[in-house]
């Protein structure tokens, strides 16, 4: 079932990293470095500087995870999936690369919070009943 599967998502390391994806998934619209730097350090105890944000962001670019855009002389970054299908995409991978998908399914279930196992399990109903296998 999963054995064909090798697609090995770029993961994010360093909540620096986390913190521009989040900025990036909730923004409307591509935005330049000084943009990004500015959202960032709204919420920011340290403020970051420029380049350590440009860094980053092309690191992220460099992975897959961002696009760029020339803007003039500058960039606009912005996402190349939305946070859900990375997310996705990212578990798909961790039931890659075990051979217990089983035991990683039914402990994943028995994690979910309860309030979410109400979607899980209407996701899992409207599966079987658009006729996909189950």
């Amino acid at each position: 079932m999963w054995a064909g599967r090798r697609c090995r998502v770029a993961g994010l390391s360093g909540s620096l990293e986390r913190s521009i994806m989040d900025v990036l998934w909730e923004a409307p619209s591509p935005l330049r470095v000084r943009e990004l730097l500015a959202k960032l350090n709204e919420d920011a105890d340290k403020a970051l500087a420029y380049n350590t944000v440009q860094t980053v962001a092309e690191r992220l670019a460099q992975k897959g995870l961002l696009q760029r855009t020339q803007d003039g002389p500058a960039f606009r970054y912005a996402p190349t999936r939305a946070r859900e299908e990375y997310a996705v995409e990212l578990m798909l991978d961790a039931l890659t690369e075990s051979p217990d998908h089983g035991g990683i399914l039914a402990r994943f279930a028995e994690s979910v919070p309860p309030e979410d196992v109400r979607h899980l399990l209407d996701a899992l109903r409207r599966r079987t009943s658009d006729g996909q296998e189950a």
